[in-house]
């Protein structure tokens, strides 16, 4: 493969590099190339200047080379032909200036198209991060993570390069196209037209292949999106997949995916590879037409400049004709990389120009009075094609500093709907207020600073535990960063660890205990000292005497705190001065643990359920001592009555031993009776054995006792 298709390789490569939830990548309508241009440009900021120096030099280094020729032609024709060393040590010189200030100018080209592509790319990087930041779980959820990994990277590396080619090489290459052919126009118009058949044979190729490419181009980002989102699901999930054995299934997803981008790419990779015969063509063509009415000219001349042309001119026409010939070589290269880098543009710009769902008023609010809520007729859908919305007509009034749990079966959008209050999404319909005022008049990190929230998926970042609980307040002190562990009841394992609190976590902190994470994350939002509390199922992984301690603690530290407690257990919410009880987005009931025992049969038999659960096992715990206490007590028995039968054996007193057997019998059976209480398992093959072992030591105990009478 040429030169010319070399920058779709190592986009290839610098994307497979790249691998990084899962959701599928949305395609928006193209944007327009000027909207793009002006987009991205806007990220040149502080580089610019690095980007104006770059073509200047790259002019000088230009013109020089293109002079270049005319000069050797000079050498050749009024020093070497004639055999005059003067005029050849002239035009030498000259030559070896000329190439010296050449060589100076492509290298501070080089220079500056470094800085200026890098720094590009590097703003380009952060707006897009800034961005990001700025999304509401709405835009996230529209893009996926995988999506945006893609974009942050790959997209932006495939911009720089395009970029870096588009500043140098693209300004070289029609500076020598031109400048070149007007140069060989000057010695010979006739054969410098042959250079005019070559454009726009080239020019129809390369639109041809634009056309075609660049659909392709990108349909293989939106793969390679599908692709990380498929690595990014197996590396979070791999303990789900080893588990199931589900590696195999995997690895055919995967190849699956990776088969489309290959198929892709060879596609593409065959329309671009007839870049390289085209031009091929169109340069061996011109050289031949050269040399064949060149020829003709010198000797019609008898090589006399006043006559025509000269070995000179001819070998300053061929230079020029490589010159060109490279030119164009150079912009069919610029032309590939635009191709691929067109559609990484546009994806950037997808990004660059999404608006926030949720958006500040232009003189927000920037304090919260109080933890107070109130919903008034709130709905919510997460996407405006929904059929039906999550949440519909809630009415809810929330004093400041009280305790509300919330219950509900699974889907009853108990979720969707404390994520409202700190506008992690926007009510779609109705008003809800935090403070007295609508969440729409506050500042947003205000309003979040105000509200702390422990989601169902504890994340932990790579760093200590004073590190991460520090998320919550970067100036919160050692004392007070013990003191909410203590309330999450996190310092009794953290005090266990050789480093304490400068213990190393793990990326999404693999190494503690799903209890453990919770507790800290627990500890992560009380350092906050929020108005409003909201644990999402946050004490679901912990027993439930420390649930109960974390919740006596709260009711004792943080009284004036609002505390919302999603949860599934009761007993983690029936001590709350407000219970809701959710049921398909909407809010069945709501009161306190007595006034919901007799008003709301959902949360009845909920209370029930559990509560005869928890007396089962309280029960079975009971007998399970008991059985054991019993069962102790028969070994202990079958024991003493081995040691006697052994004595009596000693002794050989065969009527006292037949005695002895029978009673050891007789105890071994008891033995088995409490085994077979303390396991529930009447039926298995070991305590069936033991039975039949029993019964046979009876029988055997029987006959001995029988023969001994006889004796």
């Amino acid at each position: 493969m040429t030169d010319a298709a070399k920058p779709a390789q190592s986009v290839q490569s610098s994307v497979q590099s790249s691998d990084t939830q899962l959701a599928p990548s949305t395609q928006s309508p193209q944007l327009e190339p000027k909207h793009i241009i002006r987009t991205l440009l806007r990220s040149l900021r502080q580089y610019k200047k690095a980007s104006l120096l770059t073509p200047l030099f790259v002019v000088f280094e230009g013109v020089l080379e293109i002079i270049i020729p005319t000069v050797i032609a000079a050498l050749i024709d009024q020093g070497i032909t004639p055999g005059k060393m003067p005029v050849v040590w002239k035009f030498g010189i000259i030559l070896i200036i000329m190439a010296a200030i050449s060589l100076v100018c492509g290298f501070l080209a080089g220079k500056y198209a470094a800085i200026g592509s890098s720094g590009f790319a590097r703003n380009l990087r952060h707006d897009l991060f800034k961005k990001v930041q700025s999304f509401s779980f709405t835009n996230i959820d529209r893009f996926s993570t995988g999506s945006i990994i893609t974009r942050l990277t790959t997209d932006v590396t495939n911009v720089q390069n395009a970029y870096q080619m588009l500043i140098r090489v693209g300004m070289r290459a029609p500076v020598m196209l031109i400048v070149a052919w007007i140069f060989s126009f000057r010695i010979s118009p006739s054969i410098s037209m042959v250079f005019l058949a070559c454009i726009p044979v080239l020019g129809i190729g390369l639109m041809g292949m634009a056309v075609l490419v660049h659909p392709i181009f990108r349909r293989v980002f939106h793969t390679y999106d599908e692709l990380n989102n498929v690595v990014d699901e197996n590396l979070q999930g791999v303990r789900v997949v080893k588990s199931f054995t589900r590696e195999q299934h995997e690895d055919q997803k995967f190849g699956r995916i990776s088969e489309r981008i290959y198929k892709d790419f060879v596609k593409a990779e065959k329309l671009l590879s007839m870049n390289s015969p085209l031009f091929s063509l169109c340069m061996y063509v011109s050289m031949i037409l050269i040399a064949w009415f060149g020829a003709k000219e010198i000797v019609a001349s008898g090589n006399n400049a006043a006559y025509g042309l000269t070995t000179g001119d001819l070998t300053a026409l061929t230079t020029y004709a490589l010159q060109i010939m490279m030119a164009m070589m150079m912009l069919s290269m610029i032309f590939v990389l635009v191709i691929i880098s067109r559609a990484s543009a546009s994806r950037i710009c997808e990004v660059l120009t999404e608006q926030s769902t949720v958006t500040e008023s232009d003189q927000p609010v920037t304090s919260v009075k109080d933890g107070s809520i109130e919903f008034n007729h709130v709905s919510f859908r997460y996407s405006d094609t929904s059929e039906k919305p999550v949440l519909d007509d809630i009415n809810l009034s929330i004093r400041s500093g009280m305790t509300v749990g919330i219950v509900g079966g699974t889907g009853s959008a108990k979720s969707s709907l404390v994520q409202l209050i700190p506008r992690l999404y926007d009510v779609t319909g109705g008003s809800l207020k935090v403070g007295g005022l609508d969440v729409h008049d506050y500042e947003l990190e205000s309003l979040r600073d105000e509200v702390a929230m422990v989601l169902q998926k504890n994340v932990l970042f790579s760093g200590t535990i004073a590190e991460n609980l520090r998320w919550g307040n970067p100036t919160a002190t050692d004392e007070e960063i013990r003191h909410a562990c203590q309330l999450a009841c996190a310092d009794g394992f953290i005090e266990e660890f050789p480093n304490k609190y400068n213990t190393y976590i793990e990326q999404g902190g693999t190494n503690v205990s799903g209890g453990q994470r919770q507790r800290l994350c627990i500890a992560r939002a009380l350092l906050k000292k929020p108005k409003i509390l909201i644990l999402d199922d946050s004490t679901s992984a912990v027993d439930t005497k420390t649930d109960k301690s974390i919740r006596n603690a709260f009711m004792h530290e943080i009284p004036d705190t609002t505390k919302i407690i999603i949860a599934q257990r009761l007993a983690s919410v029936e001590e709350s001065d407000l219970i809701i009880v959710m049921h398909e987005g909407r809010v069945l009931d709501q009161g306190t643990h007595e006034e919901l025992l007799k008003t709301c049969e959902e949360y009845r038999n909920i209370y029930e359920s559990q509560t005869q659960q928890h007396a089962d096992e309280d029960l079975d715990a009971e007998a399970r001592d008991y059985h054991e206490q019993e069962t102790e007590a028969a070994q202990r028995k079958v024991d003493e009555l081995a040691s006697e039968i052994k004595q009596a054996e000693q002794n050989g007193d065969a009527a006292a031993e037949g005695e002895l057997r029978k009673s050891e019998a007789t105890a071994e059976a008891t033995l088995m009776e409490d085994k077979r209480g303390s396991n529930d398992l009447p039926n298995t093959p070991l305590v069936a054995a033991d039975s039949q072992k029993a019964a046979s030591a009876t029988d055997a105990a029987t006959n001995e006792q029988q023969g001994g009478e006889a004796r």
